[in-house]
C-alpha cells in the first residue's frame, strides 16, 4: 500500500542518512535538497526512489562513490572552466558548477562550466533552474552509463542524457524540458518494477531487436548488455528515431569531449576485473545572463506570452487542456505540497533498511 509522507520529515532523514554515510553536512542538505524537489514535482523516478540503489549502495555496499566530494577546477578561463569532481556526490558537483556559470554569466553574459568523474546528479532541471532564480537561461546535459541503442543497431551504448533548459517566465513556473534523449529513462523502470507493472511494448529492445516488457528483467538485461533502450523517435527511422539518437550523441560529446572524460562503455561501471567501479560521469551547464541581451521583465513577458498561447490554442477533441513544458511539474507541487510524497511498498522496505543498518533510531514511519 502507498503511504504519502511528509516532506519535511522524508527530507530530513535524508539528510541524516547521508551524514551517517559520511557526506558533510551542508553537501547532506544539498543531495537531500535535489532528491526531495523531485519528488516535490511528480518525478518519482528521480527522487527518494533513488536514494538506496543510486546513491547509499553505491557508498556503503560498492565502495564506487566518494560521500566527501574533492571539488577540483582543472582549467578556469574567463567564461569557462573545467572541474574534476573525484568521483564524489553528483548532486553536489552540479549544484557548484551551475554557481560557477551563474557567476561567470553576471560578468561574461554567458558562462560554461563542465564536470567530470562525478556521479549520478539527480534529477537535470533542478540545475537550469538555478539559473532561472538568478535572472537567466540554464542548460545542462549529463552522460550516463550504456542504456540508448544507435539507430539501426541493438548494442546499449548511449546513456539517457538529457538535455535540459529552464528559462524564467512571468508566470509561477519556470519554463523546463526535463527528459531524457530515450522514450523512457531507467528510473522510470525502476519505478515500474517497485509496482509490480510491465514496461510499455516498443521502449526496450533485446538483441534481436524484438521488443522486451518485463520490468524487472528489462533492469537486469540493461545491466548486462542484453538489453537497450530505444531513442526518442523509437526503433529505426520511419518515427524519426535517429533525432534522438542525435540529440543522445552531442550530449555524450559535451559531457566527455570538452572535459577529457569517460565515454559510452567506459561508464558502465564494470572494471577489467569484472567488479564494480566508479562511473565517472560528465555533466555541462551554461548559465545565460538575460540582462545583457535584453530587460529581465520584458524576457518573462514575451516568454509567458507564449505559453499561454499555446495553451489557449485549439484542442484536439475530447482533450482537457493543453499543457507547456514545466507546467505538470507545478501542478504536481500544488497538488502534493500537503500530502507529501508517495512511497510505494518497495521504497517503504528500502528506507527502513537503510535506517537500521545506520542505525537512525529517531526516525519512525508512519507505515510502520
Amino acid at each position: 500500500m502507498v503511504c504519502n509522507l511528509p516532506f519535511d520529515r522524508l527530507e530530513a532523514f535524508m539528510v541524516a542518512l547521508f551524514k551517517s554515510i559520511g557526506v558533510p553536512s551542508e553537501d547532506a542538505r544539498t543531495c537531500a535538497d535535489v532528491l526531495i524537489t523531485s519528488d516535490k514535482r511528480g518525478i518519482d523516478s528521480h527522487g527518494v526512489g533513488r536514494l538506496k540503489p543510486i546513491y547509499y549502495d553505491r557508498i556503503v555496499h560498492q565502495n564506487i562513490q566518494q560521500p566527501v566530494t574533492q571539488f577540483e577546477i582543472v582549467r578556469d578561463r574567463g567564461a569557462t572552466a573545467v572541474v574534476d569532481g573525484h568521483h564524489g556526490m553528483g548532486m553536489v558537483i552540479g549544484k557548484r558548477c551551475m554557481t560557477m556559470a551563474i557567476e561567470k554569466a553576471r560578468t561574461y553574459g554567458l558562462g560554461m562550466v563542465v564536470a567530470r568523474n562525478s556521479t549520478h546528479y539527480g534529477f537535470a532541471a533542478y540545475y537550469p533552474i538555478m539559473a532561472t532564480k538568478a535572472g537567466m537561461i540554464g542548460l545542462t546535459g549529463t552522460n550516463a552509463r550504456p542504456s540508448i541503442a544507435p539507430t539501426f543497431g541493438v548494442e546499449n551504448m548511449l546513456g539517457t542524457n538529457p538535455l535540459v533548459f529552464a528559462m524564467p517566465t512571468d508566470e509561477e513556473f519556470p519554463l523546463t524540458n526535463d527528459y531524457a534523449t530515450s522514450i523512457i529513462q531507467r528510473g522510470k523502470i525502476e519505478q515500474y518494477d517497485r509496482e509490480g507493472k510491465a514496461c510499455p511494448a516498443g521502449l526496450v529492445i533485446d538483441r534481436q531487436g524484438q521488443t522486451k516488457t518485463d520490468s524487472a528483467q528489462v533492469l537486469k538485461d540493461l545491466v548486462s548488455g542484453e538489453a537497450a533502450l530505444t531513442p526518442l523517435g523509437g526503433i529505426g527511422e520511419e518515427t524519426a528515431g535517429y533525432k534522438g539518437y542525435g540529440f543522445a550523441t552531442i550530449v555524450e560529446v559535451l559531457s566527455a569531449a570538452l572535459q577529457q572524460g569517460h565515454f559510452l562503455k567506459q561508464l558502465s561501471g564494470i572494471g577489467e576485473d569484472g567488479k564494480p567501479c566508479p562511473y565517472g560521469i560528465g555533466h555541462f551547464f551554461l548559465a545565460i545572463d538575460i540582462e545583457h541581451f535584453c530587460d529581465l521583465a520584458a524576457f518573462k513577458k514575451t516568454t509567458g506570452d507564449i505559453l499561454r498561447e499555446l495553451r489557449a490554442s485549439q484542442k484536439a477533441p475530447g482533450a482537457e487542456r493543453i499543457y507547456t513544458p514545466g507546467e505538470k511539474e507545478y501542478l504536481a507541487w500544488l497538488d502534493r505540497q500537503d500530502k507529501g510524497a508517495p512511497v510505494d511498498e518497495a521504497l517503504q522496505k528500502q528506507l527502513v533498511t537503510m535506517r537500521d543498518e545506520q542505525g537512525l533510531k529517531q526516525f519512525r514511519f508512519p507505515f510502520e
